[in-house]
């Protein structure tokens, strides 16, 4: 009897032991095949607008048929986005581009390619051409998509990931884009801010979503809204509730949470030809490290009275006077910006930020203190064309940059806005973009 317990008991622990081996086996295989999906989709990098390698400029991402658009697309349509960037250290490279789907907040989702893409996930860049009487020689790099190899089939958050030498962990550009399917409809307007201290420098959007027709079960927790100010990301309005909900309508009309500061008109300057001294440009050299380009004096903005002009709200655009292929023969320069400041600011750091930068701040676009000139100055390697730009302070532990300090707030500027509609409805893994709204702060009002 002795023995067969122990036996048993014996038997009983070989029975635990091979049972643990196996469970700790299967998760060993489970997190192998994370890391594995992981990498192949790229979460081990930054899921935003971003360029990793310095000989990497002048990355585009925009609609093909209107170059200072978004970049967006409608499922239900045959649009098309177009990828540009030069390449400084010229020549051919093998480059490589697959995308990655989002949630509404940018963090990859639990779908599998073959869930949002039918065809090939990963694609060659087979279109190049090689820069052509200029100083800085570059390989303009150029890729449209949807195409033959590549459709998608969901709407919702995407990154566009490009690699280098076939190896995904090579990447090389990160940038963000967005697939809408319109199955509800936005009402919207942008007015002065409701609240008597913010009114004079302040814009709001009210806005109403109409969703007849289309089932939102829990409108509260299934629907993610955003908004953006001039395509920007890093100070976007996110988790909006509605206010009331009307029968088939969901009122987003707040006082607070949905203003944003209204800025003044960009800066801007111009060098799509650098023979002569166009506006705002104050000395044109060159010599054997190339074309320099130097500002005039920027003042501080932030206590002087709203002036309006037209600008392309923070955006850019490549663009050559002398030539015929503006991607080609549009020439690199060094420009350099100066900020005229008796003090320095204590707040935080200074940056020159724009589309041209993706709205980044970090040690290239950084302004630095010139004591004997009393002023900030910064020195930028750009390619020829017509540039908005505006001076941001970025406070330490801020992701927000912030351009009242320098620029000034006017709620009469003119700005563009994006309503983006998220949904996830509880049967699927994803959030869907139902709806886009795009507004302009003088024709929206």
């Amino acid at each position: 009897m002795k023995n067969l317990k122990s036996k048993f008991f014996t038997f009983l622990l070989l029975l635990i032991i091979s049972t643990t081996v196996f469970s700790q086996s299967k998760k060993k295989n489970r997190w192998t095949d994370l890391i594995d999906t992981t990498s192949k989709r790229g979460i081990n990098f930054k899921c935003e607008d971003y360029v990793y390698k310095p000989n990497i400029k002048t990355v585009q991402l925009r609609a093909q048929s209107f170059e200072l658009a978004q970049p967006i697309l409608n499922l239900d349509s045959d649009d098309k986005l177009i990828l540009k960037f030069d390449d400084l250290d010229a020549g051919n490279k093998n480059y490589m581009y697959t995308f990655i789907h989002c949630n509404a907040d940018w963090t990859p989702d639990d779908l599998s390619t073959s869930d949002y893409i039918e065809g090939f996930s990963d694609n060659m860049i087979t279109d190049y051409k090689f820069s052509y009487n200029t100083l800085q020689l570059f390989t303009y790099y150029f890729a449209t998509f949807p195409n033959d190899n590549v459709h998608f089939t969901k709407s919702g958050n995407y990154i566009l990931k490009v690699y280098q030498d076939g190896k995904p962990d090579n990447v090389v550009i990160t940038k963000r884009f967005m697939i809408y399917q319109n199955k509800v409809s936005v009402i919207a307007k942008v007015k002065p801010a409701s609240l008597v201290e913010y009114r004079t420098f302040k814009q709001e959007l009210d806005f109403t979503i109409n969703y007849s027709g289309y089932a939102i079960s829990n409108p509260y927790d299934d629907l993610h809204i955003v908004i953006t100010q001039n395509n920007r990301w890093d100070n976007a309005k996110k988790n909006l509730k509605p206010v009331f909900v009307k029968d088939d309508e969901l009122i987003y009309d707040y006082d607070d949470v949905n203003v944003f500061d209204g800025g003044s008109e960009f800066r801007y300057f111009d060098t799509k030809s650098i023979r002569y001294q166009s506006e705002r440009i104050k000395n044109i050299t060159k010599d054997t490290a190339g074309n320099h380009v130097e500002l005039t004096t920027d003042e501080r903005r932030s206590s002087k009275r709203y002036s309006t002009y037209t600008d392309m709200n923070g955006n850019y655009l490549v663009k050559i006077q002398e030539g015929t292929t503006s991607e080609t023969e549009a020439d690199y320069c060094y420009v350099t910006f100066f900020l005229s400041s008796a003090d320095l600011f204590s707040e935080g750091d200074v940056y020159v930020a724009g589309a041209f930068n993706q709205w980044n701040y970090n040690a290239e676009n950084k302004m630095h203190y010139v004591p004997a000139r009393f002023g900030y100055e910064c020195t930028l390697y750009l390619k020829q064309g017509y540039y908005n730009y505006e001076y941001v302070v970025l406070k330490p532990g801020e992701t927000i940059g912030d351009q009242t300090e320098i620029e000034g707030m006017h709620y009469d500027t003119e700005n563009d806005y994006c309503i983006y509609v998220y949904h996830h409805q509880p049967e699927t893994f994803y959030d869907q973009l139902i709806s886009i709204r795009r507004l302009n702060s003088i024709k929206d009002r």
